[in-house]
């Protein structure tokens, strides 16, 4: 069976020329198939996930009901292995599901199994490989789910995001990535490691895909998406980084921005003020004091099973004192509004969603700080696949929309894709 959406496998179940049994095992093929060069699954029990098909489709309605979906392994499940990528929790079940597992299971979706990691969503990369190409990176954290929603193993995909594990490897991956305003989405059930900033995130092959998933884990019907809306007015953000954008990057971002004028978008440009200059700074002087403290257990207990990339990364956690860690708070704060104003005289802002393409190899899973801009801002974010780079890798274009304005962002990034 060809890969499709869930929003067509919704309604092909719903109208009786699918099952959702026949969707699972066409997904477990393809997996079998794919995965030995992909390696985007930590934990499979395909009798499960069949067994899971069969009640959906004993059951009647359910958003999602009987389609497959990828749960990143920081994301607790109570009838599957959590392992963080770690050897402290191989093979260690937890006590009960997420919340966005639970809500999803709600929702009559089946839960295929757990995805490739990178060590406590953080530095040292697991096995996964780009589908588009085997020798460079998907992108991290959420390796496995975007490998998995972009080769077609299922079409939906749950990931993480810290710094930028959502909107990397899902433009790394050439699928759509979708960040909502931070807080949106509960986290319950999620490994943390910054709560000032750590945001669940999901994948997904289409907008409209994104929005019934969105539906799901937050217990809603789904906002349809309005791919023909006003033409948006566009703020073309390049960032105090733009600098680090590969030429591909930068001419994609200049290209898009010109044919989205010539479909009726008005263009402009902004920037930030300088005083937020190197933000970034202050993003890592948050996520380093507080990950610091929130590895505290695994840190003091079990050191010897730490990756050198975490134990490292924790080190430097450690330096950053309180007093600059409530100097970076601060200045967030003021930085949340600086963007907030921005929102005044544009709908969305455009900007890079990586540096560049996937980066060759696999012990590093590429550059976050186009992105952890954003996670830091709280600001809702979308990727879409927008081209390709010099290797032929996908590349993406990021959209920034106004916090708790995610209904909006979503028509804006179907009708940029629309149009794209």
């Amino acid at each position: 069976m060809k890969p499709i959406s869930a929003t067509e496998a919704v309604a092909a179940i719903e109208a009786g020329t699918l099952t959702s049994e026949a969707l699972v095992r066409s997904c477990l093929e393809r997996i079998a198939e794919r995965d030995p060069v992909v390696k985007a699954w930590v934990y499979l029990h395909p009798e499960n996930a069949v067994k899971q098909a069969k009640a959906a489709d004993a059951a009647k309605g359910g958003l999602l009901r009987g389609v497959p979906i990828a749960v990143k392994d920081i994301i607790d499940t109570y009838d599957m292995p959590t392992g963080h990528n770690s050897p402290i929790f191989e093979g260690k079940v937890p006590f009960g599901d997420a919340a966005c597992v639970a809500l999803c299971r709600t929702a009559n979706a089946v839960i295929m199994g757990k995805t490739v990691t990178t060590e406590f969503a953080n530095r040292h990369a697991g096995p996964t490989t780009n589908p588009h190409n085997p020798s460079h990176s998907p992108g991290g954290s959420s390796s496995g789910s975007a490998a998995a929603v972009a080769d077609g193993h299922v079409p939906l995909g749950f990931g993480t995001q810290t710094g930028g594990s959502v909107i990397r490897p899902a433009a790394y991956c050439g699928v759509i990535g979708y960040k909502p305003t931070y807080g949106d989405f509960s986290r319950v059930g999620i490994k943390m490691q910054c709560h000032s900033v750590d945001t669940l995130g999901l994948m997904a092959r289409t907008m409209p895909d994104i929005a019934l998933f969105r539906g799901a884990v937050l217990k809603l019907p789904p906002v349809p998406i309005n791919q023909d809306l006003a033409a948006p007015r566009i703020g073309f953000c390049r960032t105090p980084i733009w600098g680090d954008a590969s030429a591909d990057t930068q001419a994609l971002l200049e290209a898009t921005a010109k044919k989205l004028s010539a479909k009726g978008a008005s263009v402009v440009d902004v920037e930030f003020a300088p005083e937020f200059a190197d933000i970034l700074a202050d993003h890592g002087a948050i996520t380093g004091f507080e990950s610091f403290r929130n590895y505290a257990d695994e840190r003091l207990r079990n050191p010897g099973k730490l990756s050198p990339e975490i134990t490292a990364v924790l080190k430097r956690g450690g330096a950053v004192t309180l007093e600059r860690y409530v100097a970076a708070q601060r200045k967030s704060v003021a930085f949340k509004a600086h963007i907030d104003s921005m929102f005044d005289n544009v709908d969305v802002l455009l900007t890079p969603s990586a540096p560049g393409e996937a980066p060759e190899g696999l012990l590093e899973t590429g550059d976050p700080r186009f992105n952890s801009i954003w996670t830091l801002s709280g600001n809702p974010c979308v990727t879409l696949p927008a081209g390709t780079g010099a290797k032929g890798l996908p590349l993406g274009v990021q959209l920034v929309g106004l916090r708790h304005d995610d209904e909006r962002i979503l028509s804006i990034a179907a009708w940029v894709a629309a149009r794209l």
